[in-house]
């Protein structure tokens, strides 16, 4: 499968196929490269790209959220420097989340600005994180409060490489998969309700993909309806935040925060379902105030309001405005 996303600026190719992390310097295209990845990522998979660019120096970080700060970035940075790269050379991102947004944003910076290929791991990256050029680190205790906007030049996707995903990872990302269902594709969202929805992984990507590429293009830079790829984010920053980013996975806690915004009852109870066969959490336990508070310093806030997404139907979310009584009223339900 080969999508293109157009943007303002720039376009490049998404490709889908089994098997193509074998076949990534084919795709690469010319120059030098610095390879980034985590320890988290199986090194089965760190062995198959470094072979096919032996001279290349691989920056491996320790996993997780509490990696993605300033003193990884700047060590990522400093790598970079040592190893001489130029403006006309490539950064390739392996890993989830993490590893293409810390990537994504160091190759922002570098030299004002060189390419980058983000060849995710996870389920959460392939169907979201990888695509749509939105980098960053968290500070202060705030998921993605600084970053950039910064296209990557092309993403490779080997469905292959979930094979050494353990379950919990592999529902967390398909968290965002239902979320996309639900905010743009009600057949998507169909497809999690079905007893054999394990045997369309393919077909689940692949639609997460055109709905990520047909609202970047339409909305690049998160102006209007690129916001409700945020359905459930808000509060799932919040609850991520609350504890310590190392007690819920980011998808669990998108899954979290639906489950706090949908007042629809009959909807409701339809996403529960779906989420506990995901063996996502429904519910969780926290102080509603420091929510709130937290929730007040997300980046969607604007002098006392925040922007929240809400879906009444399956395919058909929207923006509305919440104030904090509303943002509270929403932990009570």
């Amino acid at each position: 499968m080969k999508l293109t996303v157009h943007t303002k600026g720039s376009a490049y190719d998404i490709l889908m196929e089994h098997g193509i992390l074998h076949h990534a310097k084919d795709h690469a295209g010319s120059g030098h490269f610095f390879l980034i990845s985590d320890d988290g990522v199986p090194q089965c998979w760190r062995d198959i790209l470094q072979s096919q660019f032996p001279e290349s120096r691989m920056h491996v970080f320790s996993q997780g959220e509490a990696s993605k700060n300033f003193d990884t970035l700047q060590a990522v940075l400093g790598d970079m420097l040592d190893a001489g790269l130029s403006r006309r050379d490539t950064v390739i991102a392996l890993g989830g989340g993490v590893v293409g947004d810390l990537s994504g944003f160091a190759a922002s910076l570098y030299m004002r600005g060189i390419r980058y290929i983000n060849i995710p791991t996870t389920m959460l990256a392939m169907v979201d994180s990888s695509i749509g050029g939105k980098t960053a680190v968290d500070f202060h205790g705030v998921k993605n409060s600084v970053g950039s906007f910064w296209q990557p030049s092309l993403v490779l996707i080997d469905p292959e490489v979930l094979s050494t995903l353990s379950p919990r990872l592999l529902h967390e990302g398909l968290a965002e998969s239902v979320k996309m269902g639900l905010t743009h594709d009600a057949k998507l969202f169909e497809l999690f309700e079905q007893e054999d929805y394990e045997d369309h992984i393919d077909e689940i990507i692949e639609r997460s993909l055109r709905v990520k590429q047909g609202v970047v293009e339409r909305d690049e830079r998160e102006s209007g309806e690129r916001k409700m790829l945020n359905f459930g984010h808000t509060y799932g920053h919040a609850f991520e935040s609350y504890h310590h980013m190392n007690r819920f996975l980011h998808g669990e806690c998108v899954a979290l925060g639906m489950m706090k915004v949908i007042r629809n009852r009959e909807l409701k109870d339809r996403v529960k379902a779906v989420l506990e066969r995901l063996e996502l959490p429904v519910s969780c336990e926290y102080d509603p105030e420091e929510i709130v508070k937290l929730v007040m310093k997300d980046k969607k806030a604007d002098h006392g309001e925040v922007t929240f997404v809400q879906v009444d139907e399956p395919g058909n979310g929207y923006l509305v405005l919440w104030r904090e009584e509303d943002i509270r009223k929403g932990l009570e339900i």
